[in-house]
């Protein structure tokens, strides 16, 4: 009995000891290694993983964020970096950097359901302009691979051009000719396709006009001045387009085609 309570005093004291630690990993300010500039980006990455787990998502984001500033992108990045922000109730900056992470990887079903998630917590409840079904039908056939992906399938397809019309030109028997020439024909049509996805796989990528609210809220006026009319307001988390721009305002349409100026600074660029 004695060595039985003996035992219990020392699982509890270790269980007491473990949460102690979890609990100052999570509060903890960033170390004076973790400031120094020769801290590594994979030292960062390990060290915002163990905050993240601890419940320190403020130190989990700041060391992200560091590894972003040192020109480091990946899909795990930023969808990391956008759950620690939206477990802040950070909106503005988990929905740009989930939006961040899908153009990397346009596909990715955790990504979508926890944009989708975020954006039902925003304020602002805009209907979009309905578009031609078409449309809207190519452009999910596109988001189920990536850039690189379609990349790849076209340049298969254009070697399976070459091989079939090889095989159409010094094929022997009739069966195989015929074969090379109606084989050709798909795989050209094939890359066609997978082409024009590619191509507009980059454009989505490196489309600079897709922005987010960040402040609050941000009014949305009818010119590039603060004494302007109010036309609108915008809340945090609010997706936008950014159609020009004018020293520190930006002229924006949003889903619904209302558009006006809004202050550069009240946006970010995703």
């Amino acid at each position: 009995m004695k060595n039985f309570m003996i035992f219990l005093v020392g699982a509890f004291c270790a269980l007491s000891v473990s949460a102690q630690g979890v609990d100052s990993l999570a509060n903890k300010p960033l170390t004076q290694a973790e400031l120094e500039p020769s801290y590594s980006p994979e030292q960062a990455w390990s060290a915002a993983n163990e905050a993240y787990i601890a419940g320190g998502f403020a130190r989990a984001e700041e060391l992200y964020e560091r590894i972003v500033a040192d020109d480091k992108h990946s899909l795990k990045l930023y969808f990391n970096l956008a759950n620690a922000c939206f477990k802040q109730n950070k909106l503005g900056k988990a929905i740009l950097y989930y939006n961040r992470a899908l153009l990397l990887s346009p596909g990715d079903e955790d990504v979508r359901h926890n944009l989708a998630i975020a954006e039902s917590l925003t304020k602002d409840r805009i209907e979009a302009v309905p578009e031609f079904f078409l449309k809207s039908w190519l452009r999910s056939v596109r988001n189920t691979l990536s850039c690189r992906s379609w990349t790849i399938m076209s340049l298969a397809m254009l070697a399976a051009v070459l091989i079939l019309g090889l095989l159409f030109v010094l094929a022997q028997r009739l069966a195989l000719r015929k074969t090379g020439f109606y084989g050709m024909l798909l795989m050209a049509l094939l890359f066609v396709v997978t082409t024009w996805f590619a191509a507009s796989a980059r454009g989505a990528m490196l489309d600079r006009e897709a922005a987010v609210v960040m402040s609050s809220t941000a009014s949305v006026k009818s010119s590039p001045d603060r004494s302007a009319t109010d036309l609108f307001v915008l809340h945090e988390g609010t997706t936008l387009r950014v159609v020009e721009t004018l020293d520190e305002w930006s002229e924006v349409v949003i889903a619904d085609g209302k558009k006006g100026w809004i202050e550069s600074a009240k946006i970010e660029q995703i």
